[in-house]
């Protein structure tokens, strides 16, 4: 789908040098090592490569011309508009190496971070206004127990922290998941970030997902597409989803001690969108150590982060941050660390009503037709082995045990209650003694 526009206001695109922020030097530097790596010599890749108009692209040459840094090559090339084409000279090649050793970031031009809290104020995941329609529609494909949007709504509109916690296999994920895809809209993530002449890398292809631009049609008058600051990347709003990998060290600045260049830490790449720490309680650091990293940026919306020199920093903190977790939030948190939590949501298991709807819908996705004396062996003979406690996982798990099955027996999918039997076998492990 191509987008043409966005209701997030777009950073308006530099005019002049001065408006990019940056230092003379820190441009020029990037200039010639962009022209060095990359072997660029036309101000139109120039300007493409870098990010920015064509018209500071020519300043920027310029400017490295009346330094002697580079030269022109004394040719237009037709097959390029009639561009002047340009050169390092042995000086300037000289300097891009030297810059290089100081760091090897090139490419992009870096947004200072003071020109990218005014875009995060624009574009603010608290600003969020979902319906409960929208947020029926990302779901649709879940059968939600009773009353859950009605605290869900409220909690994911007020940008907050939410703590989704209850029996493992419930959908605590999925959920998560669908409050991504109800966020719809798009934002501006910065290609990297300017902070006391050091560059922090930001918008990763892994994390960020790119929304389609729209193309000025060539022969119109009016050009009206792609008119920001293109140092930043139209994307969906980001979703970091992280689990038992997580470590605090990944919530700092990670620093390349090779390209001497930092990037950016989870949380600040999921500026504007939801940062989803799955299975906590699974992580190496207790879940209290982690809810204390996030005091501050729970509580004031902005981060600390600290570069090599110990020089500390703030940067915005505007994410939505859940917390998934199986265990009782008394068993890991205390007092303190609750009171940081916004919203506190129990996801409890289905009743044998929804649970037969779930069933019935994976039945008719998976192509295994339903059996009466199937269902009934199940929920009269299995179930009350296990109290008659349902979870959401359990429909998939024994129908694809069973589709299993008949794969391998050559018969066509068909439900049994020797097949019941057969993939309840594998759902549970019995408790018993086993010899050393």
């Amino acid at each position: 789908m191509n987008i043409q526009a966005t209701k997030v206001l777009s950073p308006a695109a530099p005019r002049t040098m001065a408006e990019t922020g940056l230092s003379m030097v820190m441009m020029r530097d990037i200039l010639l090592k962009s022209m060095f790596r990359m072997n660029l010599t036309l101000p139109s890749d120039i300007a493409q490569v870098l990010c920015v108009p064509l018209g500071i692209a020519q300043e920027l040459v310029d400017l490295a011309r009346s330094q002697r840094l580079c030269e022109a090559m004394g040719t237009l090339h037709a097959t390029s508009g009639n561009e002047m084409a340009y050169q390092l000279t042995d000086a300037g090649k000289s300097r891009a190496l030297d810059a290089l050793s100081q760091s090897e970031y090139y490419g992009a031009l870096p947004v200072p971070l003071e020109m990218y809290k005014e875009q995060v104020k624009r574009q603010s995941i608290r600003d969020i206004a979902l319906t409960r329609d929208q947020l029926t529609a990302a779901m649709g494909h879940l059968i939600l127990p009773t009353g859950l949007l009605d605290n869900l709504g409220p909690a994911v509109n007020s940008g907050r922290s939410v703590l989704l916690y209850g029996p493992p296999g419930n959908g605590k994920s999925s959920i998560s998941n669908g409050i991504r895809d109800a966020l719809g809209d798009k934002i501006f993530v910065p290609r990297a970030l300017e902070y006391s002449g050091q560059v922090i890398t930001v918008y990763d292809p892994i994390v960020h997902s790119e929304a389609q631009m729209a193309v000025d049609d060539p022969n119109s008058l009016r050009r009206n597409a792609n008119r920001f600051d293109n140092r930043y990347v139209l994307c969906d709003r980001p979703a970091v989803i992280t689990g038992g990998e997580l470590t605090l060290d990944m919530l700092n600045l990670t620093y390349n001690p090779t390209a001497r260049t930092y990037q950016a830490p989870l949380q600040l790449k999921a500026t504007g969108g939801i940062f989803i720490i799955d299975d906590l309680g699974r992580q190496k650091e207790p879940p209290q150590s982690l809810i204390n990293r996030w005091i501050v940026p729970l509580e004031e919306n902005r981060d600390i982060l600290a570069l090599q020199s110990g020089e500390k920093f703030t940067v915005p903190f505007d994410t939505l941050v859940i917390f998934s977790t199986n265990f009782h939030p008394n068993e890991i948190f205390d007092g303190a660390a609750l009171r940081r939590i916004f919203f506190k949501i129990k996801i409890d298991g289905p009743d044998q009503e929804n649970f037969l709807k779930i069933f019935a819908m994976v039945a008719r996705k998976r192509k295994m037709p339903l059996d009466e004396a199937a269902l009934l062996h199940l929920l009269k003979v299995k179930y009350p082995t296990i109290g008659n406690v349902y979870a959401n996982y359990q429909p998939v798990f024994l129908i694809d045990q069973m589709i299993s099955i008949c794969e391998f027996e050559g018969t066509p999918y068909q439900m049994t209650p020797e097949l019941i039997d057969r993939a309840w076998a594998n759902m549970f492990v019995r408790q018993e003694t086993i010899a050393k």
